[in-house]
């Protein structure tokens, strides 16, 4: 156990952003929660498919312009699994990633995490903001991300507010477009403990 401790004081987790090297924080349990049930949809899909591979935020991306950064969660649909070296990390653009916001990374995940999966065309780009529970998603389309909308988990209180065309307009599951619309569910998302 020590010796474990020791290595990770002694390789600490970091990204590499315009040549600069920055500390990678560890994730609360609710950041951690929501990636890891990400995590296991996408795998679960992925073994049943064998169409892709998913990975967590100890996966380094290595991208064309020398950017490391370390998703909270990478896709590779299987077409391009040609960029991963199950050794090193991956080396070259997922097609998808998702970034969990937080108080220390917060700024960077919305301007220039943002910017560089636009400029090395990661084509779908999800921010979770967990305290509101909502996903903004971002396709890539001529270079450029567009919002492609916002989905939000209302609780029953919040709901009581809302006029019937408002709930009428409310989505409960998030389409991955890059797996052709597959959905998967906001409460399944958000979902903290076994109720």
């Amino acid at each position: 156990m020590a010796e474990i401790f020791n290595e990770r004081l002694l390789y600490p987790s970091y990204e590499i952003i315009g040549g600069k090297k920055f500390m990678a924080p560890a994730a609360n349990p609710t950041h951690g929660r929501v990636i890891g049930r990400l995590y296991t949809f996408f795998d679960n899909y992925f073994n049943e498919n064998e169409s892709g591979y998913v990975f967590s935020d100890n996966t380094d991306v290595h991208f064309p312009n020398g950017t490391l950064l370390k998703p909270d969660l990478s896709v590779v649909l299987e077409k391009n699994s040609a960029i991963i070296d199950w050794f090193r990390g991956i080396f070259g653009v997922p097609d998808m990633v998702v970034e969990v916001l937080s108080k220390s990374t917060r700024k960077n995940d919305l301007t220039i995490k943002k910017d560089i999966y636009e400029t090395n065309g990661v084509h779908e780009y999800w921010i979770i903001d967990t305290y509101m529970k909502a996903i903004s998603v971002y396709l890539l389309q001529d270079g450029k991300y567009y919002l492609d909308d916002e989905y939000i988990l209302f609780d029953d209180n919040e709901l009581e507010l809302l006029t019937d065309e408002e709930k009428a307009e409310i989505k409960y599951e998030v389409p991955i477009s890059i797996l052709d619309g597959l959905k998967i569910p906001l409460n399944y998302i958000f979902k903290w403990g076994y109720k």
